[in-house]
């Protein structure tokens, strides 16, 4: 924790306890004169500065509150746009499409922690066996990976979910930048139409794709990739492998 967090955090109870005592005593606070309010604050410092444990107790109290709060929130998100986050029709699946645990990504190319968890995700959905796996295209990184989603969506029109994959797996692992020259070269390595590609990245389609998962995004209050749903559990940011099996198993526990 730096420094700034921490002086946040300490405010951020101080007025929490502030409050809660003001509101216990409002009354006889109310009756208070000057000199006797100074003396009880007097007091509250006195007895914070000669208990500072107390701070960090209240602190964890409410980091604790917040996380579930938090968790609360996400679940009623995702259960309020499950038809948008599992049955779009037109988002990529893949694993089994008849898991019994559904996983969505929201993936954004051109981002790091996207990059380092792709090769995990596919080890947890290739080593498990039993989890569909859905794929949302967000690129919110600026205008390369608006073009390399645009690229993935357009090949997934042209040529199929199966190109879309190879694909989407070629894009994770471009280290060279998103240029239309780049792509058509990516394509044409795979024997795919490049020009037809190219053509299709400007269209409609690719427009109503990306702007039906930015507005599926906004209502979740998603703000960073990756960010996944685990059935009904969100968790927004990178998961190592273990922590992600770790979940499955919570989730399929929960079921």
């Amino acid at each position: 924790m730096n420094r700034s967090s921490y002086t946040m955090r300490l405010l951020s109870t101080l007025s929490a306890l502030a409050l809660t005592a003001t509101t216990v005593m409002a009354q006889d606070v109310g009756e208070m004169n000057d000199a006797q309010r100074d003396a009880f604050r007097a007091e509250v410092r006195a007895y914070l500065l000669e208990n500072p444990e107390v701070l960090m107790e209240a602190i964890g109290v409410l980091e604790a509150r917040q996380a579930e709060a938090e968790v609360a929130r996400d679940e009623r998100l995702a259960e309020l746009n499950a038809d948008a986050l599992f049955n779009d029709g037109y988002s990529y699946v893949g694993g089994n499409p008849d898991g019994d645990l559904t996983i969505v990504e929201f993936v954004d190319y051109r981002c790091g922690f996207c990059r380092r968890a792709h090769p995990e995700v596919a080890e947890l959905v290739a080593s498990d066996g039993n989890i569909r796996i859905i794929t949302k295209e967000f690129p919110i990184l600026g205008e390369q990976s608006l073009l390399a989603s645009q690229f993935a969506v357009a090949t997934q029109i042209v040529a199929g979910d199966e190109s879309y994959k190879l694909i989407s797996d070629a894009l994770f692992a471009l280290r060279s930048d998103v240029t239309p020259a780049s792509l058509s070269s990516l394509a044409e390595a795979f024997d795919l139409d490049a020009e037809a590609i190219l053509a299709e990245m400007d269209s409609d389609g690719v427009k109503e794709v990306l702007a039906a998962n930015r507005a599926l995004g906004d209502r979740m209050q998603i703000t960073g990739t990756p960010t996944f749903v685990f059935g009904n559990e969100m968790v927004r940011g990178y998961v190592p492998l273990d922590g992600m099996r770790e979940i499955v198993i919570a989730q399929r526990d929960e079921s």
